[in-house]
C-alpha cells in the first residue's frame, strides 16, 4: 500500500509553509528598518554634504560602517570598520583626509599612555596598530587606517580612529584624494 503523503511531499510542502511564514516578517522588517542583511544602516550622501566635492565619507559609528562615494557619484562602496571603544573616545563631526601615508609609523598619545604604560612607538611593519595604509584627519590624532589584528573589525576596538581590514585600506586609500570630506556620525 503506497503512503498517503510521501517523504518529498512532507519536505516540500513544509518548506513552503516556513516561507510563505517568514515572507512577511521579511517584508515588515525591510519596511520598519533602513538596515540591510549585513546591519549596516543605508546612509545617503545627501544627508550630510552639499555636494561630493572630490569625495565623500560618512562614518557610522553605530553601524560599525564607513560609506564611500566617488566625487561624481559613480562608485558607492561600504566597508566594515573597527569603532571606538567608548563614548568619550568617539569624536563626531565633519572632517577631511589631509594627508595619506604607506606604511605608516605609530606613537601612542599622550592619553594612551596614561592607560597603557607600556605602550611604545612602533615603526611599520606586521606589529603596527595601523596596519599597512593611513588617511590623516585634520583632527590630531585621528585617522582611517588599517589593522593586522582583523578580529578588531566589527567591534568597538579603537582609541578613537576608524579602522578597516587591510585589504579593504588599501582599497579606499586608492579612491580617497587629500581633501575628501569626511562625517563621522
Amino acid at each position: 500500500m503506497k503512503p498517503l503523503v510521501t517523504r518529498r511531499a512532507a519536505l516540500l510542502s513544509g518548506l513552503a509553509a516556513t516561507v510563505g511564514l517568514a515572507t512577511p516578517n521579511i517584508l515588515r522588517a525591510e519596511g520598519a528598518s533602513r538596515r540591510n542583511a549585513s546591519s549596516f544602516t543605508v546612509q545617503n550622501w545627501q544627508d550630510h554634504f552639499d555636494d561630493l566635492g572630490v569625495a565623500t565619507i560618512v562614518c557610522d559609528t553605530a553601524s560599525r560602517a564607513l560609506h564611500f562615494w566617488s566625487g561624481d557619484g559613480s562608485d558607492y562602496r561600504v566597508y566594515p570598520t573597527s569603532v571606538p571603544i567608548s563614548e568619550d573616545l568617539t569624536k563626531r563631526g565633519y572632517t577631511k583626509i589631509v594627508r595619506k601615508k604607506v606604511g605608516p609609523d605609530w606613537t601612542p598619545t599622550a592619553s594612551m599612555m596614561e592607560r597603557y604604560p607600556e605602550y611604545h612607538y612602533m615603526p611599520p611593519g606586521p606589529d603596527n596598530p595601523l596596519g599597512t595604509h593611513a588617511m590623516y584627519f585634520d583632527w590630531p590624532a585621528y585617522l582611517i587606517h588599517g589593522t593586522h589584528d582583523t578580529r578588531k573589525i566589527g567591534r568597538k576596538s579603537s582609541d578613537g580612529c576608524i579602522g578597516l581590514y587591510n585589504e579593504k585600506i588599501e582599497e579606499l586609500f586608492g579612491l580617497c584624494p587629500v581633501g575628501t570630506q569626511v562625517r563621522l556620525i
